[in-house]
């Protein structure tokens, strides 16, 4: 069948999914770091250079780096592999489901910036390739 949409459109969803990715993604590094637009659980900023902390830094620097469409490729796939990362450390050993161990959005996040990795950022970037 068919596509009905215009050939351009596929462009612009994939910069729609990129920037919708990205606040959302941003928001859990400024929680981390900020406390902002909530604190994270314990209320305390993590320690700076802490596994924790890098972890803040990456999802805010790489955040912004997607939404903007600058250097997407290469920030996505270390965005990939840090939650690919943050998945195996933080939720699998609570247990194997992820929804019962809270890993849900890590593997969402996780796929959703290896196909941003390898599709490139879509319409609406800074580097259109």
């Amino acid at each position: 069948m068919a596509n009905p949409l215009p050939p351009q459109t596929a462009s612009y969803a994939l910069g729609l999914l990129r920037i919708v990715a990205a606040l959302l993604f941003i928001e859990h590094g400024t929680q981390k770091l900020f406390g902002f637009p909530i604190a994270p659980a314990g209320g305390a900023s993590p320690a700076m250079f802490s596994m924790f902390w890098f972890a803040g830094v990456l999802e805010t620097v790489g955040g912004i780096l997607v939404l903007v469409g600058f250097f997407t490729r290469p920030a996505a796939f270390v965005l990939s592999g840090l939650m690919a990362f943050a998945y195996f450390i933080a939720h699998f050993p609570r247990s194997f489901w992820p929804v019962a161990n809270g890993g849900d959005a890590a593997i969402l996040f996780c796929f959703v910036f290896l196909y941003l990795a390898a599709a490139g950022p879509g319409a609406f970037s800074i580097n259109k390739r």
